[in-house]
């Protein structure tokens, strides 16, 4: 190429007027601050979108999946405190884990057709089992391929729309041959809740269930099923406490595990 295809035309510069040139740095000055303002404020309402640290998105998270120790996502053994009905103290203990799948196998179609806008890479689930074996609780984790501003608007979507309490939306049961979780199936759901996070992208899932395999013919999400009052089977047995409680415990691990993965070295 020739000089004049690959350089810009340089044109004469007009000599600056010291009182022009005052007002600029002045226009400068104040525009950084308001800049300035503007992305303090952020940070201090917590408004990750506008915080520089965020400029990645999730991209430290996207392994999690497989880099993070099972036992860091799905503990031998949970303990709620004050988890159980009455405030009442729980413990459950981990009957398998299941291999990390694919999404089609793991979810109920309408419940992933539900998560399209996100997208699922991944799904890991466990199952645990109260002290006592008479309930069976599946718990999930979907790893979507979204970006924050996606899972912010599928959590806003499944508030509004109140997804969480649409029955053909429960999260399908990890049943495990030769143990307690045997006859976990579909017909055996009994409460259950569904919880998109924001600071990861993650989806977190828990299904309850009794362990003697018999059917529920009124199942409940969480939040009616640990309300005062509840009157079904899911609520008078604890299962909407077990599943509740045993959701709060994973997405704990889950946040232990985002917060090592994003703070600075050194």
């Amino acid at each position: 190429m020739t000089p004049a295809e690959t350089t810009t035309r340089l044109r004469p510069v007009p000599a600056r007027h010291p009182g022009r040139t005052a007002a600029a740095l002045g226009c400068v000055v104040l525009g950084l601050g308001l800049i300035g303002g503007a992305v303090t404020g952020s940070w201090l309402t917590g408004d990750s979108a506008a915080d520089p640290a965020s400029g990645a998105g999730y991209a430290p998270l996207r392994t999690l999946w497989h880099s993070t120790p099972v036992d860091t996502f799905f503990p031998p053994t949970l303990k709620g405190d004050d988890a159980g009905p009455g405030g009442a103290d729980r413990t459950w203990t981990r009957v398998a884990v299941a291999p990390d799948s694919g999404c089609a196998g793991a979810l109920d179609p309408l419940l992933l057709k539900t998560l399209r806008t996100v997208g699922c890479e991944r799904v890991l689930r466990a199952t645990y089992t109260d002290v006592t074996n008479t309930s069976v609780i599946t718990v999930g984790m979907v790893f979507t391929e979204a970006e924050p501003a996606a899972m912010k608007a599928l959590g806003a979507r499944f508030t509004d729309e109140k997804l969480t309490e649409r029955t053909d939306l429960m999260p399908r049961t990890f049943p495990v041959k030769g143990t307690v979780a045997a006859g976990f199936g579909d017909g055996q759901r009994a409460s259950w809740t569904v919880n998109v996070l924001t600071e990861a992208p993650v989806v977190v899932y828990a299904v309850s269930g009794f362990a003697d395999g018999r059917r529920v013919p009124d199942p409940q999400p969480v939040d009616k099923a640990t309300a005062d009052g509840a009157k079904t089977a899911a609520a008078q047995s604890g299962l909407g406490h077990d599943a509740k409680g045993i959701a709060d415990q994973v997405e704990r691990g889950l946040r232990t595990a985002v917060s090592t993965a994003t703070e600075p070295p050194g």
